[in-house]
């Protein structure tokens, strides 16, 4: 008798919880050291960025400048933004420069709805005399 036929292992999707949905990647400049980050960030990738923020914050021991270039994220969670502004706030303490340097449109649509951008050194799209609902003229 043959056993029966064995069915391949299913192909690893993003929705699967072992495929990678955070890209992180680490490049030392001669001006400090970048993040590159990629894909989605959220409760069940945050953990994975704050390791690398955590790492590049205490490598090397000086006080290089840490940018984080986010123009390949394409889901940011509060969480994420959590993330980010602890890594700032280790950052202030240890008087090293953290600033981010590109962002996708989802990435620049959270910051500027948090009003959160210029605290990484971004630009705000906001119009200083904008409200953030519509305005009703008497």
């Amino acid at each position: 008798m043959t056993p029966p036929p064995v069915d391949p292992p299913p192909a690893l999707s993003p929705d699967t919880p072992d495929a990678p949905r955070i890209r992180v990647a680490v490049e030392p400049t001669a001006a400090g050291t970048v993040l590159r980050l990629g894909g989605e960030i959220d409760m069940d990738t945050a953990h994975r960025l704050d390791t690398a923020l955590r790492d590049a914050l205490s490598d090397g021991g000086g006080r290089r400048p840490l940018a984080l270039d986010m123009s390949e994220v394409t889901f940011c969670d509060s969480t994420g933004l959590n993330t980010l502004l602890r890594a700032r706030q280790r950052a202030l303490r240890r008087d090293i420069p953290l600033s981010i340097t590109a962002v996708s449109e989802q990435v620049a649509h959270l910051l500027d709805l948090t009003r959160t951008g210029s605290l990484f050194g971004l630009p705000s799209s906001r119009d200083p005399g904008a409200s953030d609902g519509p305005r009703h003229e008497p």
